[in-house]
């Protein structure tokens, strides 16, 4: 429990540590991708190639991948690095000192960080689905990289191929509670470079590995949903048959 309560910890104070765009309002994240079990595949390959480089699920072994309909053996073939066990937990080779260095604070683990940016805003899935969405290109960063929903984050942005690079387009206006002071006002993106995917696709792919991050947090979720509405119908049912008893046992009581 220790652990699990550090690596929350860490994952709201990294990703907490720059208040989100107050102006942006955060995208809806497409729910129905948690019961779609391609999707979920399709996540678990872009977290093991794009996420697990810098950062760890070090609450969540590769063989639990088995319950989004993967077997074993493709597990081993597709998403296990030449050293790593297939009952092993996804732990990244990054040494958290260098991490530290390079990106200014070490990355979070990932397993819980679903479940720890829900807040009134949006669900946990919605931040993370804006915040992967808005990354453009800021020369003034040691990353080059700069990001709408946390401004000033060390993370760069580790799928640009996938989406190209886009520059942010922004406007000065007066603030309304202070008219002297200036701010910046986001009017949109500008694409620089092309990508390999089309903006549709990376949205989709964005979804997917957005659908992984909410599933990892908590992998039974999809049988408690099914349990739940199991028993559900078993209490509608039980109802009516309590109903019936209790006319069928009061009717010749007058």
């Amino acid at each position: 429990m220790k652990k699990i309560f550090a690596s929350l910890l860490a994952a709201l104070c990294v990703v907490t540590g720059a208040q989100a765009n107050e102006a942006l309002s955060l995208d809806k994240f497409p729910k129905e991708r948690i019961h779609d079990m391609a999707a979920l595949q399709n996540g678990a390959k872009l977290f093991v190639n794009y996420c697990l480089n810098c950062h760890q699920a070090a609450f969540m072994r590769f063989n639990r991948l088995k319950d989004i309909g993967l077997t074993e053996q493709q597990i081993k073939d597709n998403l296990l690095f030449p050293t790593d066990k297939v009952g092993e937990v996804m732990k990244t080779s990054l040494d958290a000192k260098d991490a530290k260095a390079w990106f200014g604070a070490t990355p979070p683990d990932l397993t819980l960080i679903a479940r720890s940016r829900a807040s009134e805003s949006g669900s946990g899935a919605d931040y993370l689905y804006t915040y992967l969405r808005s990354f453009y290109r800021d020369e003034t960063r040691p990353t080059g990289w700069n990001n709408l929903v946390f401004p000033n984050v060390g993370m760069p942005h580790v799928l640009w191929e996938l989406q190209g690079q886009r520059a942010a387009k922004f406007v000065e206006e007066a603030d309304h509670h202070d008219p002297a002071k200036k701010i910046k006002k986001f009017e949109g993106f500008e694409e620089l470079t092309k990508g390999t995917m089309t903006p549709q696709e990376f949205d989709s792919n964005v979804a997917d590995l957005v659908a992984y991050l909410q599933w990892m947090g908590e992998p039974v979720q999809l049988q408690r949903q099914k349990l739940g509405y199991g028993v559900l119908a078993f209490l509608a049912l039980f109802t009516f048959i309590a109903w019936r008893l209790n006319a069928s046992f009061w009717k010749d009581v007058k």
